[in-house]
């Protein structure tokens, strides 16, 4: 008859061996799809096998997390009540003056994600399109607010969209119809990357072709903003001209407009606050917000907390309207 002892023993052996095994996997998993990107890399249009190839490296490190990565990426329980002045009354920033806010216009850059499709709201092709009020487009609208920002200050706050594949033939014929305002505007790609089976972990395209079987892809979520913006090669011009700070909403969300007195408090902070890089509108939640993202503090940091991240056991604490404020940029 076995003894404890060699009973215990067994489990540990068992577990060994699991996590053995799990990690093995993992490595056949990853090597796997690098060989069947390498497949899709070679069978890339040529000019664009350069964007692919930072594109598929961006893929790979986002699967290996993938594979790291066991449950919500957030401890509900670790979660700390926000410090005090992590939320500051709109009503006690400083307004700017005309001369300061030109300066200060020259230091920013407004960036519109513009990658989805307006498929929910019954529309074929990118939500930007769609017609808001008085035959006006979320684009057209967009364009507007910069068009008057820019000529209210005589400065040159330059618009910057974000389009997916999905967006990016559209919207480049669309933004020619504006050339004639005082509005520079840049378009650039987010990454497009393969979908892939769950069963087999890997890609379901066959070619790199990504319009032969669009299907096959997805534009990922705006996460990938910065990245993304990285390898457009805007980063680098825009700091070269001088911009600083960037602010970035969706193409639909019209009441994200440029505050002055928001970019005032990042760009001259006065001695009682500390210089931000990072800026959030918050405001408290009603219940058509409660999907929304949220502002939280978390291991020390304050950090965006979206409702993908957040355990399934306590969606219903994250939807409260009494714990959470809502991120005005959702």
């Amino acid at each position: 008859m076995a003894s404890v002892y060699d009973t215990v023993r067994g489990h540990a052996r068992a577990g060994s061996e699991t996590t053995q095994f799990i990690e093995a996997t993992k490595r056949d998993a990853l090597n796997n799809l690098r060989r069947e990107m390498e497949k899709l890399l070679d069978s890339t249009e040529p000019h664009k096998s350069q964007e692919a190839t930072k594109e598929f490296e961006g893929f790979q490190r986002l699967f290996r997390r993938f594979l790291d990565e066991t449950g919500p990426s957030v401890e509900w329980d670790r979660i700390e009540k926000l410090p005090p002045g992590a939320v500051r009354n709109y009503d006690s920033l400083e307004t700017p003056s005309k001369e300061l806010v030109t300066q200060m216009l020259n230091k920013l850059i407004v960036v519109k994600l513009n990658g989805g499709l307006g498929t929910s709201m019954g529309c074929h092709g990118p939500k930007s399109v769609i017609t808001v009020r008085s035959d006006l487009t979320f684009l057209d609208l967009t364009v507007q607010q910069i068009d008057h920002l820019n000529k209210t200050y005589n400065v040159n706050v330059p618009l910057v969209l974000m389009n997916s594949f999905n967006t990016d033939e559209d919207t480049e014929k669309i933004i020619r119809k504006y050339k004639n305002l005082n509005v520079e505007i840049h378009t650039f790609n987010q990454s497009c990357f393969p979908r892939i089976s769950r069963d087999s972990l890997l890609p379901v395209a066959k070619s790199g072709k990504v319009h032969e079987n669009i299907e096959a892809w997805y534009p990922p979520g705006h996460g990938d903003f910065y990245e993304s913006f990285k390898n457009s090669g805007l980063l680098d011009k825009y700091i070269k001209d001088g911009r600083q700070y960037l602010f970035l909403s969706n193409i639909d969300n019209l009441g994200a407009t440029v505050d002055l007195n928001i970019l005032n408090l990042l760009l001259n902070p006065n001695k009682e606050n500390a210089q931000h890089e990072f800026v959030m509108e918050v405001t408290d939640k009603t219940r058509a917000d409660v999907k929304g993202g949220t502002l939280i503090q978390y291991e020390g940091k304050l950090r965006l907390l979206e409702i993908a991240q957040v355990p399934k056991e306590h969606v219903d604490d994250f939807k409260s309207i009494k714990t959470f404020k809502f991120s005005t940029r959702t």
